[in-house]
């Protein structure tokens, strides 16, 4: 009796033991099953949602990092310290360290060709055509589109003078005593100075004996200033947009026109495939148009005493509509929009 009451024990352990281990089994697939109904069905299928976490990052600027450094050319004039001072303020809300250097006229031009500077933004034309064709026919610069039109530049004299009957070129010689056979330029190498030295040098305008004066612009203006005070008769170079020259009352000598003289583009240079290279400086330098009350208006507040970039600065707060077209497409250094983060430098 003992032994079957064994044997049945036996046989209902076992019987127990196959039913508990097909329920495991029963669980393990339920569980398996549970795991790939919430699983990804495939790696493809979770490739758009990290599509659009990267759309959702800003694209970095593909520039070298040396291209953060952007070394610009000042050639000490007004208009080029106002001009200067916008890009520089724009810049440096974009993450840039730009730095400008104080060089003669064919300095700048050299350092292009040389690579050792990187933008210049006051390139008059056409009277500096002379001095820069060379450079643009042997590939050594690259000149862009005009980022001012409407300028003005040539040989001038005061209104009484005008009045008095010279008003060409050739009335130069006729009056040359009164004038004390002087005509006042700017810095050597400038390319007005050397049209003016063409016409001196030229016996058929019958200027021998003259003496072209060079000096500087604010040396020119200090002596036009002073002669006009006294009603003497000066001749000497003059330009538009200026904050002195703009309250004087001149008149443009005519017999120029075909050597330079007369209305003026400003076109900027730059080292050759910059604008390649620092792709993001190229569209801002693309996009960056003055105008001559811009400029004037910038160079008053010079006149007066203000340093050149907070006067950029303070005219960008007051008017930032300008601001829109200047950073189309242009980015900070970072990848972000470059509109919202120069304004925020400025405080806007």
């Amino acid at each position: 009796m003992k032994h079957t009451l064994r044997l049945a024990a036996s046989g209902l352990a076992i019987a127990l033991a196959l039913t508990l281990a097909g329920c495991g089994e029963e669980k393990k697939e339920e569980q398996a099953s549970s795991t790939e109904s919430t699983a990804p069905a495939s790696t493809t299928e979770a490739q758009p949602a990290a599509t659009q976490e990267a759309a959702a990052t800003p694209a970095a600027v593909t520039e070298p990092d040396s291209c953060k450094k952007v070394r610009i050319a000042d050639v000490g004039w007004s208009d080029n310290t106002a001009q200067n001072g916008l890009f520089k303020t724009v810049l440096k809300g974009l993450g840039y360290a730009p730095e400008d250097q104080v060089l003669a006229l064919p300095v700048i031009m050299e350092s292009l060709k040389n690579k050792d500077l990187d933008v210049f933004l006051d390139n008059w034309m056409p009277s500096n055509s002379a001095n820069v064709q060379p450079y643009l026919d042997a590939k050594s610069l690259e000149m862009l589109d005009a980022n001012l039109t409407g300028a003005g530049y040539g040989p001038v004299v005061p209104d009484y003078v005008a009045a008095a009957g010279v008003k060409d070129v050739k009335d130069l010689a006729a009056n040359g005593d009164k004038f004390d056979k002087k005509f006042y330029g700017i810095e050597p190498g400038n390319d007005g100075n050397k049209i003016v030295q063409a016409k001196i040098d030229d016996a058929a305008n019958g200027l021998q004996g003259w003496t072209l004066v060079e000096s500087s612009e604010q040396g020119m203006l200090a002596q036009a200033e002073k002669s006009m005070k006294n009603q003497e008769w000066i001749a000497f170079l003059g330009w538009a947009p200026h904050p002195v020259m703009g309250k004087m009352k001149l008149v443009y000598l005519t017999g120029f026109e075909n050597d330079g003289f007369g209305d003026a583009q400003i076109k900027t240079l730059t080292r050759v495939g910059y604008s390649a290279e620092c792709a993001n400086v190229g569209k801002l330098l693309a996009n960056l148009k003055f105008d001559l009350p811009m400029e004037s208006a910038i160079m008053e507040a010079i006149d007066g005493g203000a340093e050149g970039e907070k006067a950029s600065a303070d005219w960008l707060k007051a008017n930032p509509g300008v601001l829109d077209a200047w950073l189309a497409g242009v980015k900070t250094t970072d990848g972000q929009d470059g509109l919202p983060a120069v304004k925020k430098s400025l405080g806007l």
